[in-house]
């Protein structure tokens, strides 16, 4: 891969650029914590060549979102859950919006 390769991927909201050390760090959280999140299936971080976790832009949003309800006093397990139904739900939303637009429906239920 050529630099001008990699400066093209830092648009990548998938793309692994940040380290467990610099996630944690934008976060304001433990490593640990970052580890919980993968052990509950949240997000499944990249691994480099070396081994090294590696997260995306996309997975620290998810984070951040599960930061926020376990500084709420959720429970972690049940942050990971509502965390998952929450993101399920936009993207249910998102194909629901395409079809009605596919079928020439201008506005959503209850919009009209």
């Amino acid at each position: 891969m050529t630099a001008d390769d990699s400066y093209g991927r830092l648009d990548d909201d998938d793309y692994p650029a940040y380290t467990m050390g610099r996630a944690a760090e934008m976060l304001g959280t433990t490593q640990g914590f970052l580890r919980a999140l993968g052990e509950a299936r949240l997000i499944t971080p990249l691994r480099s060549a070396g081994g090294h976790r590696r997260y995306s832009r996309y997975q620290l949003r998810i984070a951040a979102r599960a930061r926020e309800l376990v500084d709420q006093g959720t429970p972690i397990e049940a942050a990971c859950r509502i965390v998952i139904l929450e993101d399920q739900l936009e993207e249910a939303q998102r194909v629901n919006a395409e079809h009605r637009r596919a079928a020439g429906s201008p506005n959503p239920p209850g919009n009209a």
